[in-house]
């Protein structure tokens, strides 16, 4: 009994050994912000908005050259419109869309990253307006020979209605005709990090 216990030890020590010697220990990027950036777009039956809003703060997980987690945080109060229109900024920024006054922030964390290569499929928790839903998308990873990260997901599809946000929704207003705004909006993210 006592030489098949030592042998598990054995082998546990092994396995252990192997791993520490052979893996690489996951490292923490921190994105910075200021290399960044996020863009939206968002449809409607008699045209189209984009702009831009600001990341606040981030980290990447990154074990050899996969990202393997991650979260990051967007500064909602930044919200802009590519053509500058104050008052669409405005209300952007009121509680029938993003409510920006109550809810500031909004959050990703990342809770699968699955392929190889450059190219992933990033799952994750996204929390708008205080609501958490469960979220996939494509992006590209690539770890630099600066010692740089760098993250793009370019078509992040969002479903505004599932965040409580249904200002203009064909789906909750029958004779909004063409007035009616696409439930679905498109993020763009683009990720610089370092150690």
């Amino acid at each position: 009994m006592k030489l098949k216990v030592n042998s598990i030890l054995a082998l546990i020590a092994i396995v252990g050994l192997s791993a520490f010697t052979n893996g690489v220990k996951p490292v923490t990027y921190t994105v910075d912000a200021a290399k960044s950036s996020i863009t939206w777009a968002a449809k409607k039956v008699t045209g189209a908005h984009n702009g831009t809003v600001a990341l606040k703060s981030g980290s990447l997980i990154v074990d050899g050259k996969s990202v393997k987690g991650g979260s990051f945080v967007i500064d909602m109060t930044t919200i802009k419109d590519a053509d500058g229109s104050a008052k669409l900024e405005g209300h952007l920024k009121a509680d029938d869309f993003f409510g920006t006054e109550k809810f500031p922030t909004s959050t990703f964390v990342i809770t699968k990253v699955a392929g190889a290569g450059a190219n992933f499929i990033v799952s994750g928790n996204l929390t708008l307006k205080g609501i958490t839903k469960p979220l996939t998308f494509p992006a590209t990873v690539s770890v630099n020979a600066d010692g740089t990260v760098s993250a793009l997901a370019g078509k992040i599809i969002v479903d505004r209605t599932k965040y409580d946000i249904k200002y203009g929704s064909k789906s909750f207003f029958d004779t909004i005709g063409d007035k009616a705004i696409d439930d679905n909006f498109e993020i763009g993210v683009k990720l610089v990090a370092a150690k």
